[in-house]
């Protein structure tokens, strides 16, 4: 029986941050999308069709100006195939660009939540009303659109914030309607997949978990594989199919750097056990603490950690007779790691940027890699994972070890995971866990001046951050109820002797980090 092609929208990658969270969110509308190549031609646009149903282009962000001499361009054909297009930030300005409009640097910057005023709710803005809260992250704007398109709607700094072309399905929007902050940029997306391009809801999760599962099996084979896991969503995901895929060809190793939770070995060997993962832990705490010394970028800790991961994974890997290395890196990783051309590193992630360059492996697999969070915990929820597994906040790989600032001492972690520790339990107490992406504890650099006792105190800052997220590619800080974070800071001054003073980051992403480090 022939299979019915995919009705398909391919989003052409300019760098953007936001790049794999556009194809995500029309996955969401169960239709399929998939990241190419920026200049990704018409006739490989041809070839695609063959096996799927190519349906519209979105042009995504990206860093560039257009008057860059090195700036990402497209095919100048793709304009004339009379496919659907939508051009997003940067895209948007690169349809003007080419079109005969004008771009130029705004009079002022943009970046976060910004009021639009929409003129003409048509196209894409069908359905909104006359102001909207929309997300911006841009330097240029477009100040003039081309001659043949009409101005849809405009900020206070930006003269064309959205245009359409008067004959052809070309749209083009300055700011991101894939993020959670622009208010109704899902109606934006569903109307442009929809009514302008009329796809059809033809996709679901479940077909990634099959083919996730064939493409193990046919890259690994008998050749045999271990999986470095950290008891967290990805990697115990990552897991859970490759064993489908290998059976009894599978090892993960938990490796115990050291710089785990309070009480998190414990409980990640027992759930991992419970799934039917052959588990081995690997104490290997002096070895890392060791590797650390005296070092305070953030960027060689994760450059450390991530050699020494590969390192441990390669000496099970010889005594398993393992040849591939599986691991659970999903897309926003990839992403902060800057592994694709056009995108700027934000910070290197162990598990990609950080591995180091020679491995005694045949190659890593990372069935995720295009994968956002709440994706990957949809699928570990339709393989009937256990819920306190699937819902555990993300923990970073190299652990507390980059949630201090400066120097790993052993003295700081152990600060570290008793004020973690209150945070947490704190936040679980209060009911609110289930409402935030993260919530943690950090400690800082800083140290102050206190009274304990009646006595004059000198100690450590800690730093509590909480946030709100979908997929960690934008986060606003969470407004938690003072008499938490009364509770938090009470807590922690007392019960950690070390620490005199507790701050609260109020900080969304961008322009901060989740993380600290």
């Amino acid at each position: 029986m022939r299979r019915m092609k995919l009705d398909t929208v391919l989003v052409l990658d300019f760098g953007g941050q936001y790049c794999h969270l556009i194809a995500r969110r029309i996955r969401e509308f169960n239709v399929y999308s998939e990241v190419v190549r920026h200049n990704t031609s018409p006739k490989e646009i041809a070839a695609l069709d063959k096996r799927f149903n190519v349906k519209a282009l979105i042009l995504s962000g990206g860093p560039a100006s257009v008057y860059d001499r090195q700036a990402p361009r497209i095919d100048r054909r793709i304009l004339s195939l009379n496919l659907p297009i939508l051009g997003i930030c940067y895209g948007h300005q690169l349809i003007a660009h080419l079109s005969g409009g004008k771009v130029q640097l705004g009079r002022i910057k943009e970046f976060g939540t910004t009021l639009a005023t929409v003129d003409m709710p048509v196209g894409v803005l069908r359905g909104l009303g006359e102001t909207e809260t929309v997300w911006m992250s841009h330097s240029d704007c477009v100040s003039a659109a081309p001659d043949d398109y009409e101005v849809l709607a405009h900020t206070e700094n930006c003269p064309v914030a959205a245009f359409k072309h008067r004959s052809k399905p070309i749209h083009g929007l300055q700011w991101h309607p894939e993020v959670t902050h622009t208010k109704n940029g899902t109606m934006m997306l569903q109307n442009f997949v929809f009514d302008v391009a009329g796809c059809r809801a033809n996709w679901t999760m479940e077909d990634f978990v099959e083919r996730s599962i064939r493409e193990i099996r046919q890259t690994i084979g008998q050749k045999g594989a271990v999986i470095g896991v950290s008891g967290g969503i990805d990697s115990s995901v990552t897991a859970v199919l490759a064993s489908k895929a290998i059976e009894g060809k599978l090892t993960a190793v938990l490796v115990d750097h050291g710089f785990m939770r309070e009480g998190e070995v414990d409980l990640v060997t027992g759930a991992l056990k419970e799934l039917g993962v052959n588990l081995i832990v690997i104490d290997a705490a002096k070895k890392f603490l060791g590797r650390l010394k005296s070092v305070l970028d953030p960027e060689l800790k994760r450059r450390i950690v991530g050699e020494e991961f590969v390192r441990t994974f390669e000496k099970v890997a010889k005594k398993v007779g393992a040849e591939y290395l599986l691991q659970g890196t999903i897309y926003p990783d990839r992403i902060e790691s800057g592994v694709r051309r056009g995108s700027d590193k934000i910070k290197t992630h162990h598990n990609v940027a950080g591995l180091p360059v020679r491995i005694k492996f045949r190659g890593i697999v990372e069935p995720l890699r295009d994968l956002y969070k709440d994706e990957v915990r949809k699928i570990a929820e339709s393989l009937g994972m256990p819920t306190d597994l699937v819902w555990r906040q993300p923990f970073p790989g190299p652990g507390l070890a980059v949630r201090i600032v400066g120097e790993v001492t052993e003295q700081k972690v152990n600060i570290l995971r008793r004020a973690d520790k209150i945070v947490r339990e704190e936040i679980e107490a209060s009911g609110l866990s289930r409402q935030l992406w993260q919530y943690f504890a950090v400690l800082t650099d800083t140290k102050s001046t206190g009274v304990k006792g009646d006595s004059r105190a000198y100690g450590y800052t800690v730093a509590v951050r909480a946030v709100e997220s979908r997929e960690a590619m934008t986060a606003m800080f969470a407004r938690i109820p003072y008499d938490v974070l009364e509770k938090i800071s009470t807590r922690i001054t007392n019960e950690v002797p070390e620490v005199v003073r507790v701050v609260y980051d109020v900080t969304h992403k961008p322009p901060s980090t989740i993380e600290w480090e």
